[in-house]
């Protein structure tokens, strides 16, 4: 399966990447969780969910709140915290816990703990999943006696593109 579930190169894609088709994917990917659950992913839950996935960098909740704005006069937090919390809920985003920020999800068909990469120059995210990290965190927890509520992992560091800019001549660092 090639996605940027199991990989992180859709989101640090350079060329080759079809944004937009990325996000009709994912709005379709979206409706179909919440009709197969019984939920309903109304206009502006779909329109937050949309704002979130325009671009592979975590967004905050008041940036979220300003772009929704300048199309829906009288939003305010709460609107974006209940959608948000909408979206938390059935799988559709992902929380950032070290940047306060949201992603959205690559499988919310899927239950599966949080994995992402972050690039600490561009500030671009991708979820990555790979099986044996969340196998290895529940079997140390049970070790331990700990009882795992939620987990995410979060690795900061540099995507190719932001490597590249760095190791390239004149860069001033």
């Amino acid at each position: 399966m090639t996605s940027a579930f199991s990989t992180a190169s859709t989101s640090f894609a350079g060329t080759g990447h079809d944004h937009g088709t990325c996000v009709d994917s994912a709005l379709i990917a979206a409706a179909a969780v919440c009709t197969k659950r019984g939920a309903r992913l109304t206009p502006l839950r779909r329109r937050v969910l949309e704002l979130i996935w325009r671009s592979h960098a975590p967004v905050g909740a008041y940036d979220l709140l300003r772009a929704l704005t300048a199309t829906q006069r009288g939003a305010a937090p709460p609107t974006i915290y209940r959608a948000l919390d909408f979206l938390l809920a059935h799988g559709l985003v992902h929380r950032i816990e070290s940047l306060n920020a949201f992603v959205g999800c690559a499988h919310p068909q899927q239950a599966h703990g949080g994995q992402f990469l972050i690039c600490a120059d561009c500030g671009a995210a991708a979820e990555v999943h790979d099986p044996r990290v969340d196998a290895a965190i529940g079997r140390r927890a049970s070790e331990l006696g700990f009882s795992v509520r939620h987990k995410t992992v979060e690795v900061q560091g540099l995507c190719t593109p932001c490597q590249k800019r760095q190791e390239a001549p004149g860069h001033g660092s």
